[in-house]
C-alpha cells in the first residue's frame, strides 16, 4: 500500500496526529463572535482543509482568513519541507507555519494587473495604449495595436511562448522581451480569450521599466511591501530568504496525454517532473517573473486582498484610490470559454471573478475577485461576505482524487460565512 501511495499515486506520508503537524497563530485570530460568524463555523472550514490534507497530494497547506478586516482563521499544517512523496526521511522535516514564505505562481497576475492599473492612477500609462506605445519594439509582427488591456484581460494574442523554446529561458528576461517581440500573434483585435500564462507578465513589466526606470520589484516594494509591513512579497525571492521558501512537490497521479498537451500550450510542459525542477529552481525563484513568481505568505496575501476590498486602504495608509480598485475589478467582456483553460470563464483586467450559481471562489459568488496559481493556490476577496481570503498550499497534483475536497473548503468557506442582505456592487461602491 505505501508503494502504491508513493510510486505510483506519488502523495507524501499523512501525519496520524494532525495536531503534531498543525500551526495556529492564536495571536490573530479573533473570536468568531467579533466578526458576526460562530466558532462552529471556523471549525468546519478547517475541518474541510484538514481533509484537503488527508488527500496526501498537499505536503503543506497554509491559509489565511480575514472577515470584516480582523483575522478569522490563520493556521498551517502538515511540512514546508522534507515530506514530499519521493523524500527518504534523511532530510530533516520542516513544519508549515503561517509565515512560510510559498511561491504563488499565477496569483502572482492579479497583483500585477493591479500595479498596471496603480500606474494608470499617477498618470504613467493609460491602460488602453498600446504596448507599442511605451514600448516600440513590441509592433512587430503586426502586434502595434494590441493594447495593456488587452494583455492584463488575455486578449492580447500572445497566450505562449514560442514551440520549443528553452524552460531556461524564463529567468532571461531581456531573451524572453525578445521572442516575445518577434512572437506572431494568434488575433490583435482582442476578440479571443486565451489566458496568457507567462508571457502577458514579461509584457507588462517592460512597461513597467519604461516609465519608472525600474523593475517591478521596485515598484511593489515602495508601492505595497513597505507600506503594508510585508516582509516578502517580492517576484522571486530574496536570497538571504532563500531557505525559507516552501518547494513545490510534483503530486498525485502523472498526467495523461490530453492533460499533458493541456500543460504543454499553457505552461511549456507537459512533464510535471519537469515543471517541478523549474519551480524549485534557485534561478527561477531569483528570476523576476511578475506572471507567476511573486512569493509570500498566507498572511500577506489576505492581506492585499483585504486592502482591495477596504477600497485601496490599509490601516491609516491610503494605498491606491478606491476608483483604481473599481477599474481593476470591473467585468470586461462577457463569461467566455478560455481558448487555453477550456472552462467558462469571467475575467476583469487582470483578475479572476466568481460566478453564480458557482464559480471558482464558490457557490453565489459573482462579486468576488482573485487569482489562481498553478491550479492549487487561491487568493481572492468576496465583498457581499465581507471576507478576503488565501489558501496556499505546495503540492502540485493536476487532476486527482484532491479535486472534490479542494472544491469542499472553497464551499464550506462560502456556506459558513454569512452574505450581506443587500450589497451594493462593490465596483460600483467603490467608483
Amino acid at each position: 500500500m505505501e508503494l502504491l501511495r508513493k510510486r505510483l499515486l506519488h502523495l507524501s506520508p499523512i501525519a496520524r496526529d494532525l495536531d503534531s503537524v498543525t500551526t495556529i497563530d492564536a495571536r490573530q485570530e479573533v473570536d468568531p463572535a467579533e466578526v458576526g460568524m460562530l466558532q462552529g463555523d471556523v471549525d468546519a472550514i478547517w475541518d474541510a482543509v484538514a481533509k484537503l490534507y488527508r488527500c496526501g497530494v498537499h505536503p503543506g497547506i497554509s491559509v489565511s482568513i480575514r472577515r470584516r478586516g480582523k483575522v478569522l482563521l490563520s493556521r498551517a499544517i502538515g511540512h514546508a519541507r522534507g515530506n514530499g512523496p519521493d523524500d527518504d526521511g534523511a532530510e530533516d522535516q520542516v513544519l508549515m507555519r503561517t509565515d512560510t514564505p510559498v511561491c504563488l505562481y499565477s496569483t502572482s497576475k492579479g497583483i500585477t494587473a493591479l500595479l498596471m492599473h496603480m500606474l494608470a492612477e499617477e498618470g504613467l500609462i493609460n491602460v488602453m495604449d498600446p504596448v507599442a506605445f511605451y514600448a516600440p519594439e513590441f509592433a512587430r509582427n503586426g502586434k502595434d495595436n494590441i493594447t495593456i488591456h488587452q494583455i492584463l484581460s488575455h486578449r492580447g494574442g500572445i497566450p505562449g511562448l514560442p514551440p520549443q523554446t528553452p524552460l531556461e529561458t524564463l529567468w532571461d528576461e531581456d531573451k524572453t522581451w525578445e521572442l516575445l517581440c518577434d512572437a506572431q500573434p494568434i488575433i490583435t483585435d482582442g476578440s479571443k480569450l486565451a489566458y496568457h500564462a507567462i508571457t502577458g507578465g514579461f509584457v507588462l513589466e517592460r512597461v513597467v521599466r519604461q516609465v519608472t526606470g525600474d523593475n517591478i520589484n521596485a515598484y511593489i516594494d515602495r508601492k505595497i511591501r513597505q507600506p503594508m509591513g510585508m516582509k516578502y512579497f517580492t517576484y522571486g525571492i530574496e536570497r538571504e530568504h532563500l531557505g525559507e521558501l516552501a518547494p513545490t512537490y510534483a503530486t498525485g497521479p502523472r498526467p495523461g496525454p490530453l492533460l499533458r498537451k493541456f500543460l504543454q500550450r499553457a505552461l511549456g510542459t507537459g512533464d510535471v517532473t519537469t515543471l517541478e525542477s523549474l519551480c524549485n529552481d534557485p534561478r527561477f525563484q531569483d528570476a523576476i517573473i511578475p506572471a507567476g513568481n511573486l512569493v509570500g505568505t498566507a498572511d500577506e496575501t489576505s492581506k492585499f486582498f483585504q486592502m482591495m476590498l477596504n477600497g485601496g486602504k490599509w490601516g491609516r495608509r491610503r494605498i491606491c484610490a478606491s476608483a483604481t480598485i473599481a477599474r481593476a475589478v470591473q467585468e470586461f467582456g462577457s463569461r467566455s470559454v478560455d481558448q487555453t483553460l477550456f472552462i467558462p470563464m469571467r475575467y476583469s483586467a487582470g483578475l479572476m471573478l466568481g460566478d453564480a450559481p458557482f464559480g471558482v471562489w464558490g457557490p453565489e459568488s459573482s462579486q468576488a475577485f482573485g487569482h489562481l496559481g498553478l491550479v492549487n493556490k487561491f487568493a481572492w476577496a468576496d465583498p457581499e461576505r465581507e471576507l478576503s481570503a488565501s489558501l496556499l498550499t505546495t503540492g502540485l497534483p493536476i487532476l486527482s482524487h484532491h479535486v472534490l475536497p479542494m472544491v469542499n473548503v472553497m464551499r464550506t468557506i462560502a456556506n459558513r460565512t454569512p452574505r450581506l442582505d443587500n450589497p451594493v456592487p462593490f465596483a460600483l461602491s467603490m467608483a
